[in-house]
């Protein structure tokens, strides 16, 4: 039996990484970030989906289309990080591991960073080492997949 893919989930403002504040995201672009995670997924015996919108509806929508279609769910939600309980009410309807994935310590960064409306439902949450952190949240995502 074939495993089910990793989703890879990256919000807004992601398809602009390489240019939107390297000092803050570095250098490396959104096509840089999905051949690392594809990379680390092939590694780990999975495939691996990406996706990345502006769009919270459009987001929303494609957590729905994964229920039974994905392994684990791999998200950057950027943004609506600390503003969508609609985010995390979809998250919790494919019913797989979440693995939460930062670029930047939000930590460190403005208060209003500081909570995320994910995190209580993610297994686990990576912040603050850049895309390699992408690497490690699918490799652990594909483990938790495995069960």
């Amino acid at each position: 039996m074939t495993a089910l893919p990793i989703l890879l989930l990256n919000g807004p403002n992601l398809n602009t990484l390489g240019t939107r504040q390297p000092d803050v995201y570095g250098s490396d672009t959104l096509d840089d970030v999905v051949a690392l995670a594809e990379r680390a997924a092939s590694d780990e015996g999975f495939g691996l989906r990406a996706f990345q919108t502006n769009h919270e509806g459009d987001m929303i929508d494609a957590i729905h289309a994964a229920r039974g279609e994905v392994g684990a769910i791999v998200i950057n939600p950027g943004g609506w990080t600390h503003t969508s309980v609609a985010l995390a009410d979809a998250l919790v309807i494919p019913e797989v591991p979440i693995v939460e994935i930062h670029i930047s310590n939000v930590h460190a960064r403005e208060a209003f960073r500081h909570h995320s409306y994910i995190s209580p439902i993610a297994a686990g949450v990576i912040a603050g080492f850049g895309i390699a952190g992408y690497e490690y949240a699918v490799r652990r995502a594909a483990a938790l997949a495995r069960g």
